[in-house]
């Protein structure tokens, strides 16, 4: 005598090939009616075309961009923050004294602070500069020491960025931005010149390497000096000023931080209950919440694209209602040969399976059609169409299928073969 669990796994196999066979059978027997009916099928599917194509678009469109301008912010560094003074409308808010930020503070911070590793006042003042006949104004200044350019990545790709001999002696030597030379009306010969910032004398010892623009703002828009010089030209600035600090590698961000706060707790005398005069900007956090933003708007638009398939599903809907019409004697045929409701409920929910995924299919491949002739354009940024996109615009089209051709196939199930045989 035989072990049952043999028997039992041959008729389990037996009732999954069976299923197989049926599921098999329904879906060619929706491929022939869509064959059959091919102008009406594409017009059928044409909203679901539309919706899946909008989908993948959009969705790559606003990754691709998300994407570029994360990996611009990775490129400033995600290792520094920036210290400011708090600000307030009342000077005086913190316990009664004056709230400031000044160069003590600032070394302290340097040498008490063991995970930073570089670190740079900044001082910012909008001026003119003036060269031969050209001026510009409002012109981004920045006070910086020289590790600045290593901190934000501002490097000189003409010339020399200023040395700690230059700060240290607050010489009047600049650094020019790209775009700053074409307000000036000038090119790569002002190197070793002199131009006029709010009216005093500087070198120009180096240019910039062009960095772009972000969020609206031009970066290449500016010129630099050492932050010496510049509290000696604004010595208003002495008693409010930021600086940037970089810590040691990314897993120390959080550890440098709790030292910035805990040095200039301690010298600012601020009691425990009481809040910070200064704020704390960390640069990995700003990347971090450009990203749940990101993740949300891609969301979002998303949604909002997918409201479309709503469209593309009636419209399925309405044609296998006409379909059921169309076959009632079919389907009168078939129940009075044994077929079950279940049988004709499966049948036609297949039908509409298929043709939506069909238009799902085919609104892939225009969407990522698009994406690839997007991405010819050669100021586009780099673009791809995210997997999940394609998972999800496929099962949305799956399920507008399955939803809205319920309704068609209960109706032909609830059929009495008898009225059906009968209908002209």
């Amino acid at each position: 005598m035989s072990p049952p669990v043999p028997g039992v796994l041959r008729r389990a196999g037996y009732w999954v090939s069976g299923v197989l066979a049926r599921a098999g059978q329904n879906v060619a027997t929706a491929f022939v009616q869509i064959w059959a009916n091919k102008g009406r099928s594409v017009l059928t599917t044409l909203g679901i075309i539309i919706a899946v194509t909008s989908i993948i678009t959009v969705v790559s469109l606003v990754e691709g961009f998300g994407g570029f301008l994360a990996r611009m912010l990775r490129g400033y560094g995600t290792q520094f923050m920036v210290v400011r003074p708090q600000e307030a409308s009342d000077p005086f808010a913190a316990g009664g004294r004056r709230v400031s930020l000044d160069l003590r503070d600032i070394y302290a911070v340097q040498a008490e602070c063991p995970t930073l590793r570089r670190l740079s006042p900044f001082v910012f003042q909008p001026v003119e500069i003036t060269y031969g006949r050209s001026k510009a104004t409002q012109i981004p200044l920045r006070g910086v020491a020289e590790q600045y350019q290593i901190i934000r990545q501002f490097h000189a790709d003409a010339g020399r960025f200023f040395g700690p001999v230059d700060v240290d002696r607050a010489a009047h030597v600049c650094v020019l931005g790209r775009t700053l030379l074409k307000l000036l009306e000038c090119d790569d010969s002002i190197l070793g010149d002199h131009a006029l910032i709010d009216g005093q004398r500087f070198q120009v010892i180096g240019l910039l390497e062009s960095k772009g623009s972000f969020m609206g703002e031009d970066q290449d828009e500016t010129v630099m000096i050492p932050y010496t010089t510049a509290l000696n030209m604004y010595p208003h600035r002495r008693e409010s000023l930021p600086f940037l600090a970089e810590a040691t590698n990314e897993e120390a961000i959080a550890a440098a931080e709790a030292e910035i706060k805990r040095v200039l707790r301690s010298r600012h005398r601020l009691r425990p209950g009481q809040p910070d005069d200064f704020s704390i900007s960390r640069q990995d956090q700003v990347l971090r919440q450009f990203g749940q933003i990101r993740t949300v708007a891609t969301s979002v638009l998303a949604g909002i694209v997918s409201i479309s398939l709503l469209v593309g599903g009636i419209g399925i809907m309405n044609v296998m209602l006409v379909s059921v019409t169309e076959r009632t004697r079919e389907i009168g045929l078939r129940k009075s040969v044994g077929a079950r409701r279940r049988d004709i409920m499966v049948q036609f929910l297949t039908e509409a399976v298929v043709l939506s995924v069909l238009g799902g299919a085919l609104g892939v491949a225009a969407g990522y059609g698009l994406t690839q002739l997007a991405a010819r354009h050669p100021q586009m940024v780099e673009l791809d169409v995210p997997w999940w996109s394609v998972v999800l615009a496929l099962g949305f089209s799956a399920g507008a299928g399955v939803v809205f051709g319920v309704i068609p196939a209960f109706k032909a199930a609830i059929l009495h073969p008898i009225d059906a045989l009968r209908y002209e």
